[in-house]
């Protein structure tokens, strides 16, 4: 510190702060959790604080650390109670930690405030990842596009293949992002359809990079390295495009998917997810980490069915509280199957019906342009535009 008198005011002098710590919250330094102490992660000195799981945390001890990372127990209410309260109470982000923390939980948590969930014993490769997506948000101007905080993601589940779901998301997805740009906000498309995924293709488009050049990037990836890699649609749509050639899915990590899907979101405000249609070992954690899903079916009897057991599995997977919407796509009244007899076959009704018109969308998905180049205005053109605010409310975008 330089010292100054008051008739000779030293012009450098700055007053000395205490580095801003991340605060670990946790029951106890057994095993590897011992190693963290006295390290740093991101650029940030880590804090032990040893607590038991169902005590309560003063928010204004979280007032001088850059984060928290508070260890919960998934067996004990109190215990998740605690950590939920404490993110509505307090402005420091907080990273939630367990072990083996179940699906429904992490949903809970992450819809609750929580920054990050990481399984325990904590792995500082892990933490340091979760700790620079905070510090980027945190960094991100607050009056351009792609600042709507986390971001929101929109996940389209087909009931079976066939059903139209490509051409309805890409369409849906290029107005959306399209009626975004008037408010200074952006959209993405992201083809996780990785073995025959063609969503790029039904818009005209042949990016040159795909998701596999940002798997490939692993740990690397930043919101930088997805925005270069996504290719712009003339409607303003960020194309994040399936790879060219078939790869295996089984193999991929939820992690590495999660991260790409997270950067997309926060990069671009709002994220559209496309599924492949049988699901893999990382299908149900983008599900989890998803603000709205879009199921696709038709008016048959094998698309109904597949539905109610996609409903049965996300069920059964303790995911009931997800937000979804039911879509039926090439809807035409005259069917034999109604409304109604969907109704009782999944014991819910039909959020959205999107009209049979091919002579608009086929026609825009074999030239590769928008259904409103094909023509003005349309009965698929109308229900998409009625899904397109549906959507915008549903994710609390102004309009």
């Amino acid at each position: 510190m330089t010292a100054f008198t008051e008739h000779d005011p030293a012009t450098s002098w700055r007053p000395q702060r205490r580095e801003a710590p991340v605060r670990l919250y946790l029951s106890g330094a057994e095993g590897d959790t011992a190693d963290l102490v006295g390290v740093r992660a991101a650029g940030l000195p880590l804090e032990l604080n040893l607590v038991p799981v169902t005590d309560w945390i003063d928010p204004d001890d979280l007032a001088g650390a850059a984060v928290a990372v508070v260890q919960v127990d998934p067996g004990t209410p109190g215990s998740v109670k605690r950590v939920q309260k404490l993110a509505k109470a307090s402005e420091t982000p907080i990273i939630v930690t367990a072990y083996d923390p179940p699906l429904a939980l992490v949903r809970s948590l992450l819809r609750g405030g929580a920054a990050d969930v990481l399984p325990l014993p904590l792995d500082l490769a892990e933490l340091e990842t979760a700790l620079r997506a905070i510090q980027e948000q945190q960094s991100a101007p607050s009056d351009g596009p792609g600042t709507t905080g986390r971001g929101k993601v929109v996940t389209v589940v087909k009931t079976v293949g066939g059903v139209g779901a490509t051409a309805l998301i890409t369409q849906l997805a290029a107005r959306f992002a399209a009626n975004e740009a008037e408010f200074g906000r952006e959209a993405c498309l992201l083809d996780l359809d990785l073995q025959f995924g063609d969503a790029a293709f039904q818009l005209g488009m042949s990016p040159s990079l795909s998701v596999a050049d940002l798997l490939e990037a692993g740990s690397r990836i930043d919101g930088d390295l997805v925005r270069a890699t996504a290719a712009k649609h003339e409607s303003g749509l960020n194309m994040l495009a399936a790879p060219k050639e078939l790869m295996p899915v089984e193999g991929l990590a939820s992690d590495d998917l999660l991260r790409i899907v997270d950067y997309a979101a926060h990069e671009f405000g709002t994220a559209f997810v496309e599924l492949p249609t049988n699901w893999t070992n990382w299908s149900l954690s983008l599900l989890a980490r998803s603000d709205l899903i879009l199921l696709v079916a038709e008016l048959n009897v094998p698309s109904i069915h597949r539905a109610r057991r996609v409903l049965d599995l996300i069920r059964n997977q303790g995911l009931g509280d997800l937000e979804i919407r039911l879509v039926i796509n090439r809807f035409e009244k005259y069917r034999t199957i109604k409304p109604g007899d969907i109704r009782e076959a999944l014991r819910r009704d039909v959020d959205f019906t999107v009209a049979n018109d091919p002579a608009v969308m086929q026609v825009a998905s074999e030239r590769g342009v928008t259904i409103g180049e094909v023509k003005r205005k349309s009965a698929v053109g109308k229900d998409i535009e009625t899904l397109d605010a549906a959507l915008a409310v549903a994710l609390g975008l102004e309009r």
